[in-house]
């Protein structure tokens, strides 16, 4: 089970993975769930992203509610 803070990170990544601090500790859970990925493209601004498994889980709390 997530905490708080990690479940309101998931959705800050689904809603804007490009105003994520990568530092926070949150993040941390999340990659090692692998629920977030981390993208590095040529432009070389690191972007978190979900993964399918993190789109899951949200879609699974949203059918709850």
């Amino acid at each position: 089970m997530l905490s708080p803070h990690e479940f309101a990170t998931l959705m800050l990544v689904k809603a804007a993975p490009d105003q994520i601090d990568l530092n926070r500790e949150e993040l941390d859970t999340l990659l090692e769930r692998q629920l977030v990925a981390l993208e590095h493209p040529a432009s070389g601004v690191v972007r978190s992203r979900l993964t399918r498994d993190g789109a899951s889980m949200l879609q699974a709390v949203a059918r709850k509610h």
